[in-house]
């Protein structure tokens, strides 16, 4: 019976692995892919999945000790869902390291792009350019404007959601 309360994982640290699970099942919407333009390939997968994370990881930001904890979990599942990519594709371990560490540059990049973005709406222009440079990847393709519609309707879903069951693990994405 200690051992169970000793072993057993933090509620931050389950809500943060829903929280994760449910951003990659949403990052993982056909319409994405076959509707909107975005690349179905591992560079538009990363940005679908990095772009989800960061939507959660900013609207618990600000939000108290428990959501700090929560959105650090979310961000670590991130991580260990990335790593088990590359070794599922075969990625040599000691390239595995090396790989994680641009993406996890890459991550911090996209958080602080989507964070300049979103602190400049309702001028949608700044957010419409770092999705056509990460998520179009720069190829002038793709429904920007669309996109930028579901991110900043995903943003005002988000914020319209209880603390309490984001801290849960409970999130409703809007329809793409």
């Amino acid at each position: 019976m200690f051992l169970d309360r000793l072993l057993k994982p933090r509620p931050a640290k389950l809500a943060g692995e829903k929280l994760y699970a449910s951003a990659t099942a949403q990052a993982r919407s056909s319409r994405f892919y076959a509707e909107l333009g975005v690349r179905d390939s591992m560079e538009g997968r990363f940005e679908l999945f990095t772009l989800h994370v960061v939507l959660v990881v900013e609207r618990l930001k600000g939000q108290g000790e428990a959501a700090a904890e929560t959105s650090q979990s979310v961000f670590d599942s991130y991580v260990r869902g990335l790593d088990d990519a590359f070794r599922e594709i075969g990625v040599s371990d000691t390239a595995v390291g090396k790989k994680m560490k641009k993406l996890a540059g890459a991550f911090y990049g996209r958080l602080k792009t989507y964070d300049e973005a979103f602190a400049a709406l309702p001028d949608a222009a700044v957010l419409d350019a770092a999705l056509a440079r990460t998520v179009f990847e720069e190829r002038g393709e793709g429904d920007v404007a669309a996109v930028s519609a579901y991110v900043r309707s995903a943003r005002e879903a988000l914020a319209a959601q209880s603390l309490d069951a984001l801290l849960n693990g409970e999130v409703q994405w809007p329809n793409v």
